[in-house]
């Protein structure tokens, strides 16, 4: 089992940065891909990046290629979303989300069984 907890969200202007913090909870921590998604209201929970347990291989979706990266610290077993040149398209509501023990990443929501309650990002213009 794994629990997870967002923070680091906040209202930034058009431009800015923010750094999101994951903190896992689970002795399966280090074993596991994690992801970031976000959700806007009224729209479907959207891929936004993905790394595997031992940080070999990331993706990410197109919209924030180049300007978010992905990166994890298992020793604190906490995964981490660095967003840069933040725009307004990019408010919305934060998950990160964990595969099972062994599983590769995947920009699939449906096979992440765990997630976090989300953290809020609003970006002005």
């Amino acid at each position: 089992q794994v629990q997870l907890v967002e923070s680091g969200g906040g209202l930034v202007q058009a431009g800015g940065s923010l750094r999101l913090s994951c903190a896992a909870s689970g002795r399966t921590f280090s074993a596991s891909a994690m992801g970031w998604f976000r959700q806007t209201p009224g729209q479907e929970r959207e891929f936004v990046a993905s790394v595997t347990w031992n940080s070999e291989s990331t993706s990410y979706a197109d919209s924030v290629k180049g300007r978010f990266t992905i990166s994890r610290d298992n020793a604190k077993n906490t995964v981490y979303l660095q967003m840069n040149s933040l725009k307004p398209e990019d408010t919305a509501v934060y998950f990160c989300a964990a595969r099972r023990f062994g599983s590769s990443s995947s920009s699939s929501l449906n096979v992440y069984p765990y997630w976090g309650q989300g953290t809020q990002v609003t970006v002005s213009s």
